[in-house]
């Protein structure tokens, strides 16, 4: 059976990228995460081929890369959102009775 075609893996791709952006910048390395942002935005904006893949997964690599050297620096990742609130998700008002 076939693989699945790149049209398929790309937002996969690109979602994880941005993981491992949130990652560089909670560890304060912001031109690196810039970097990488900058080079998946360009790669995931033009057509999903083959190519696009190939530059996506060269730039996940990348982000890893960058994101344990960080670690064995000392430089650990923060968590992006307090513990036990989702991302994107505002807290919980409770009114007063």
């Amino acid at each position: 059976m076939d693989a699945h075609t790149p049209a398929e893996e790309l937002p996969a791709l690109y979602r994880a990228i941005l993981d491992r952006v949130a990652e560089l910048e909670a560890a304060g390395q912001r031109r690196a995460a810039g970097d990488v942002r900058r080079g998946a935005i360009a790669a995931y904006s033009r057509a999903w081929d083959d190519r696009a893949r190939r530059q996506l997964l060269a730039l996940l690599h990348d982000a890893d890369r960058r994101t344990a050297a960080g670690q064995r620096q000392g430089r650990g990742i923060r968590p992006v959102v307090p513990a036990g609130m989702m991302a994107g998700t505002p807290p919980t008002i409770v009114p007063e009775r």
